[in-house]
C-alpha cells in the first residue's frame, strides 16, 4: 500500500501540472464548412500556426473542418451566441446583416484583382469589418475568393450581345439577376446543388462561377465554354464573434489581428494556384477558355450601378471604391 501511496503521488502532481499548462492558454475554436485542402482552409491553418508561434503558446486556435459544427448558417449564429469563436462566411452573407457589405457584390466595382485588393486592404475594407459589430460580430481579415465569370453549354460567350436569349443560373440575388439582366441573359435562380442536372437537361444554358468551382462541381463535364469576363469579385470573410473578441486581453488580440492578416497574403497565393491548376484541368477536358474584352460588358451595367445613387451611402462607398488608385 505504502508504495503504491508513493507512486500515486508523483504521477497524480504531474497529472495535476498538465491540466493547469493546458489551461494556461486560451484556446479559440473556428469552425467552417470547407475541404481540408481548400486555400481558403489551408490559410487558416497557417492563421493557427502563427497565432501559437507569436503568443509563444498562450493563445491557440483550434479548427474544425467540413461543416463539423454545423452549416455556415449555424456557425454564425454559434458565434452571436458565444459558442464558436471564429468561422468563415461569404462577404455575400454579411448582406443580412449590414447594406453595406452589398457593395462588394455590384458588377465590375472593382476594376481588377489588384484594385480589390487595394480596397479590401485599405480604410474602406476596415470600415466593413468593424460594421456588424452591432450584431455581435466583428471581422477580421478578408480572403480572396476568386472572380464569379460566366459559363455556357454550347454558345461561346465574346461579347454581352452573345448572351441573349441564354437563360443563366444565379444565386437567389437580385443583384445577381439584375446583374444577368442588364447583359441581356435571362437570370434563372437554381440551387446549387440542382445545377449540374439543370445543365445536363437544359433546363438552363449556363452559369457564372469562379475557377475552382466550375472545376470541382464537373459543371465543365456538360458546358464547354468558359467566358472569363470577371464580372464580380465577392471576398470571403473571417469573423469572430464579439463575446469572444471581447473576452480576449488587448494582448491576445494583437496577436490574433496579426496572425489573421499575415494569412491574407498567403491565402491568396494558394487561391491563384487552384485558379490556374482548374483552368487547366478544365481546358484539358475539352473546355474552350475565353478571354474577352471586359470593357463591353461592364458598360452594359453602368446604368445598374447608377441607378444606386438614390441609397446615400451605398454610392458614397462605390464613389470612394473607384477612387482608390
Amino acid at each position: 500500500m505504502q508504495i503504491r501511496s508513493l507512486l500515486i503521488g508523483p504521477l497524480l502532481l504531474l497529472f495535476l501540472a498538465g491540466c493547469r499548462q493546458q489551461q494556461e492558454g486560451e484556446v479559440l475554436k473556428l469552425a467552417h464548412g470547407l475541404d481540408p485542402s481548400h486555400p481558403v482552409h489551408q490559410a487558416m491553418v497557417y492563421m493557427a500556426d502563427r497565432c501559437k508561434e507569436i503568443s509563444k503558446g498562450k493563445l491557440s486556435i483550434d479548427i474544425y473542418p467540413s461543416g463539423q459544427l454545423g452549416s455556415e448558417q449555424q456557425c454564425v449564429e454559434l458565434l452571436q451566441i458565444g459558442s464558436l469563436a471564429i468561422t468563415k462566411v461569404s462577404a455575400a452573407v454579411m448582406e443580412s446583416f449590414t447594406e453595406d457589405f452589398k457593395v462588394l457584390g455590384l458588377p465590375y466595382v472593382f476594376r481588377s484583382k489588384e484594385h480589390s485588393f487595394k480596397v479590401l486592404d485599405g480604410e474602406i475594407g476596415d470600415e466593413l469589418l468593424l460594421s456588424t459589430e452591432p450584431f455581435w460580430i466583428r471581422g477580421l481579415c478578408f480572403f480572396d475568393a476568386g472572380s464569379r465569370s460566366f459559363y455556357t453549354i454550347d454558345t461561346p460567350i465574346n461579347h454581352p450581345d452573345d448572351l441573349k436569349g441564354l437563360k443563366i443560373r444565379v444565386m437567389k440575388s437580385i443583384t445577381a439577376m439584375e446583374m444577368v439582366k442588364a447583359q441581356g441573359g435571362s437570370p434563372t435562380p437554381i440551387s446549387w446543388g440542382e445545377l449540374y442536372t439543370a445543365l445536363q437537361s437544359g433546363v438552363v444554358d449556363g452559369a457564372e462561377n469562379n475557377p475552382p468551382s466550375f472545376y470541382t462541381s464537373h459543371h465543365y463535364e456538360v458546358c464547354k465554354y468558359y467566358c472569363l469576363n470577371e464580372h464580380t469579385m465577392v471576398p470571403d470573410v473571417l469573423i469572430i464573434g464579439l463575446k469572444a473578441w471581447e473576452k480576449l486581453s488587448e494582448q491576445e488580440r494583437t496577436w490574433l489581428q496579426q496572425a489573421a492578416d499575415e494569412s491574407v497574403p498567403v491565402q491568396r497565393e494558394l487561391w491563384a494556384a487552384s485558379e490556374k491548376e482548374s483552368l487547366e484541368i478544365v481546358e484539358e477536358a475539352g473546355v474552350t477558355i475565353i478571354y474577352p474584352d471586359k470593357e463591353p460588358f461592364s458598360q452594359k451595367v453602368t446604368e445598374l450601378l447608377e441607378s444606386y445613387q438614390e441609397n446615400e451611402r451605398l454610392y458614397e462607398l462605390i464613389t470612394r471604391i473607384r477612387a482608390v488608385n
